[in-house]
């Protein structure tokens, strides 16, 4: 693994990856040329409401993120992707919008020499109405459900296959299978030829990726419950790196989160078969982030941080014991905590 290059200790490891504490910066300094098949991030939006996760103004993001890019262009391999979920900000005190984000794509394309292979777009079905000054109080906006996802490459061909990526076919199209299609010109003017009606056992997607975040009774939910542990409040979906994963790489292809916050990206990779590195500023994120990865439980220092401060030892099965019956109550699921958990998006970024 390449970890070895690095100075530092990570905090825990598993089959295929480890997570550090640490600058991602400093990390990636550190790491091979071309050594990366794909960066996929979330990291922290310019929102004019500060998060204590951190975040960095709308009219600084662009030189504060750059800094991160250039590292990111010469780890990745030619074939190699980044993947960035960066949701947008309004603009303090009226109701339009910022254009951070834009401004970053086109920074990375023009003046770093990336490639826009596509932009994607999270539709988040159940976030939450807001700001609420424009769409809840004045009414004169409607709900932001959106995240832009922008797919960079190094090079104007990065691997990807859709065929990894396939949707069930919709029931008319099943049907059209099954009864055939004359191949004819549309009203459009696309030709559609004899080859439509093949069967590929899957419809490509489109680049609007509906995925609810409304995970509230996850493995890493149930822990950090019942340690009192605040679960990190930016978290995507777990579907969403899952995605990028399946459609960039391929097994043992190596995968970097440098904003890895409650590393779902590195729990996805190891499900997958990839190789994974996480960076992470803040450790009681990261050292939460272990419940993701049911074989480190026993070894968590949270567990001797929680006994110290009730004053006994703990049996691991007195714990495995009460897992149980947390997942079993119906209490997790009242208004209140789902309301809480329920999307990371309460404002303008999970």
């Amino acid at each position: 693994m390449m970890e070895s290059s690095f100075k530092a200790t990570p905090l825990y490891t598993t089959e295929f990856g480890a997570a550090y504490v640490g600058d991602a910066l400093a990390f990636l300094r550190q790491m091979e040329r071309d050594s990366v098949d794909l960066i996929l991030t979330s990291p922290p939006f310019a929102l004019e409401r500060k998060k204590e996760y951190g975040n960095v103004d709308a009219n600084g993001y662009v030189p504060w993120f750059m800094e991160f890019a250039v590292e990111f262009k010469r780890v990745l391999r030619d074939s190699g992707s980044l993947v960035i979920d960066i949701g947008g900000s309004w603009i303090r005190g009226q109701p339009t919008r910022s254009l951070y984000h834009f401004e970053l794509v086109i920074a990375l394309c023009k003046t770093l020499g990336l490639h826009l292979a596509q932009e994607f777009y999270w539709y988040n079905p159940s976030k939450l109405p807001s700001p609420a000054e424009w769409v809840t109080v004045r009414r004169t906006r409607v709900k932001d459900a959106i995240d832009p996802i922008w797919w960079l490459s190094k090079t104007p061909n990065p691997k990807a296959s859709n065929w990894r990526v396939l949707k069930p076919y919709s029931d008319s199209m099943k049907k059209l299978l099954e009864n055939g299609y004359r191949a004819k010109l549309r009203p459009s003017g696309h030709d559609i030829s004899e080859h439509f009606s093949k069967d590929n056992q899957g419809a490509i997607p489109p680049n609007l990726l509906s995925i609810a975040n409304t995970d509230s009774n996850s493995a890493y939910l149930r822990e950090c419950r019942l340690r009192g542990l605040k679960p990190h409040p930016a978290r995507f979906p777990h579907d969403l790196p899952k995605f990028f994963i399946r459609f960039l790489t391929d097994p043992g292809d190596t995968v970097v989160d440098p904003f890895a916050g409650s590393n779902v990206t590195g729990e996805v990779a190891d499900e997958l078969g990839r190789r994974w590195l996480a960076f992470e500023l803040v450790e009681k994120y990261l050292e939460a982030s272990k419940f993701r990865f049911p074989s480190l439980y026993e070894q968590s220092s949270l567990f001797g941080m929680q006994e110290k401060a009730l004053g006994r030892q703990t049996p691991l099965r007195h714990v495995e014991r009460e897992v149980e019956k947390a997942t079993s109550q119906p209490v997790l699921l009242e208004p209140q905590t789902e309301y809480e958990i329920e999307d990371d998006h309460l404002d303008e970024k999970p």
